[in-house]
């Protein structure tokens, strides 16, 4: 089954609200790409990024779950362009002065290499010192997850129940259950599992140092990203052709 194909409707009210990412996205722009005029956001979902990005900018954004971009049409993105596709396939014969792909959207293509066609599709479709900016899980955080109690939560007349499993290979499953309210007592079971990866930070370094910069790499409080904080937001510029820097010198690689 498509990711999300049955929990389109339910998602923005699950996930609450975006506005933390997209503040952080903006800053983003503002200290690295103030000039950008185009963004791309792969794992685009219900367009809620996209929504809160500055105007003037032209806005693309592609999804492989037609029902997660059915909502993000709903919202009327001022002259966006969505497209159904793979993050890690696709060819939009265009380039960008930046890309994003947030909110742990790298961490559900279940294989490193799929990360790393991901990757090569940035590659293709970023301007030459245009940004890339990123989110991931890390594995300190999955690997908590999965040894935690199951979740439950009540959201309006509908309770979320979900349950995170170690798998092979740095692999965790989430195991989502949504029962919705659809009369008095009487409910709806909604279930999907959902894979994510996790993949130690120096390894994700090693895979795009050799097309991009590293500009900064941080958790979610500023501070300097290690494998053991919850999530890691990487930022990165795209190397001009040759492979000189096309900013200033980034820090020091990510700490595992």
């Amino acid at each position: 089954m498509t990711a999300y194909a049955d929990f389109a409707r339910f998602y923005d009210q699950v996930m609450g609200d975006r506005s933390l990412v997209i503040e952080r996205v903006r800053g983003y722009l503002r200290r690295y790409q103030p000039d950008a005029g185009s963004l791309l956001e792969l794992g685009c979902g219900t367009g809620a990024v996209l929504a809160g990005l500055p105007g003037g900018l032209q806005l693309t954004g592609v999804d492989r779950s037609p029902e997660m971009l059915a909502a993000a049409t709903a919202r009327h993105l001022a002259g966006a362009r969505l497209v159904q596709a793979d993050i890690s396939d696709f060819t939009l014969g265009t380039r960008f002065d930046v890309v994003i792909c947030v909110f742990d959207t790298l961490n559900h293509l279940p294989t490193f290499a799929a990360w790393r066609a991901m990757f090569g599709r940035v590659d293709a479709h970023l301007a030459d010192g245009g940004l890339f900016v990123f989110d991931v899980n890390t594995v300190g955080r999955l690997r908590r997850l999965a040894a935690a109690p199951g979740h439950v939560e009540d959201f309006g007349p509908h309770t979320l129940v979900m349950d995170v499993t170690p798998g092979d290979h740095g692999v965790v499953l989430w195991d989502v259950r949504i029962f919705e309210r659809v009369e008095g007592n009487q409910f709806r079971l909604h279930h999907e599992q959902i894979p994510e990866l996790g993949v130690p930070l120096a390894a994700i370094h090693e895979a795009l140092t050799p097309r991009f910069e590293l500009l900064e790499v941080t958790d979610t409080d500023g501070r300097p990203a290690t494998d053991e904080c919850n999530r890691a937001y990487f930022v990165y510029r795209h190397r001009v052709p040759g492979g000189a820097p096309a900013g200033p010198a980034g820090p020091a690689a990510p700490q595992s």
